[in-house]
């Protein structure tokens, strides 16, 4: 039996694909797990270097990959990815929309400013890729499959208001799109993860203390890593996943099933 997960052969982009140096956030865990099984990577990345580095890490292991620079708050640059792709690979068949920011604080503590930022990056972004990458999915590769990256925070909220109203929002936007374009053989899927250790958050600093409490926070008192989303994404992605749509897979150790304490982990 082929352990290619029925990935073999198909194109995927990869939206925030890169990371710093040669760590593994949730988007460059999608891209090379994706490599692995055979598809065909095109990593996106406002950083041309660190897409360019993922890219990269795939080809050492004897994948196909390419990396390209785009702001997808960008309609225009949305446009020209996915235009890019179909040009380079041939067809479009995958999409792992997966950039996001965060922030803290209630309604009363949050600026317009920063609210409407946050929905332009969280939620914005996947509207505007996903409306260029599902006609270029129906026309050339005849339908596929789109994961959004929303977060536990959307599921239940602790002091982070405004990047959980955005993480619901994908939510929401996720169901819609998957009755919207069942009908074009595109299935769409939501993964939410809890607390993990990302180059993300090593590099907004993080004490041990709270490592450890992030740690804890799950019932299997263990820390996730990018590694455990980029699996779930594949997964949904792949033909294994062919009966799935419109859900929302949670990879967090269990943390949504008790109440840690709001400030032990960043999602």
């Amino acid at each position: 039996m082929s352990d290619d997960m029925g990935l073999k052969g198909k194109v995927a982009i990869v939206s925030g694909g890169g990371a710093a140096g040669d760590g593994i956030g949730n988007g460059r865990a999608a891209s090379i797990l994706l490599g692995r099984a055979g598809a065909h990577v095109m990593v996106v990345d406002r950083d041309i270097a660190l897409a360019q580095r993922t890219a990269r890490m795939i080809a050492d292991e004897g994948g196909s990959a390419d990396a390209r620079a785009a702001d997808v708050t960008s309609e225009a640059e949305c446009q020209a990815l996915i235009e890019a792709t179909v040009t380079r690979f041939g067809r479009l068949d995958l999409l792992d929309n997966n950039v996001g920011i965060g922030s803290r604080g209630s309604v009363v503590q949050e600026t317009q400013e920063s609210w409407r930022n946050l929905m332009k990056v969280n939620v914005e972004t996947m509207f505007l890729v996903s409306k260029y990458a599902i006609p270029a999915m129906i026309r050339t590769a005849g339908g596929g499959a789109i994961v959004n990256v929303s977060s536990i925070s959307a599921l239940r909220p602790r002091g982070l208001t405004a990047y959980s109203v955005s993480k619901g929002a994908v939510i929401a936007l996720t169901k819609a799109m998957a009755v919207d374009h069942g009908r074009d053989n595109i299935r769409v899927n939501c993964v939410a993860p809890g607390p993990v250790y990302t180059p993300m958050v090593i590099r907004n600093g993080m004490a041990p203390k709270q490592r450890e409490q992030r740690k804890n926070a799950s019932v299997l008192k263990i820390e996730g890593t990018g590694w455990d989303i980029g699996h779930a994404v594949r997964f949904l992605l792949s033909d294994q996943a062919r009966y799935i749509t419109g859900q929302t897979l949670v990879v967090d150790g269990g943390v949504t099933l008790v109440a840690p304490e709001r400030e032990s982990d960043g999602h």
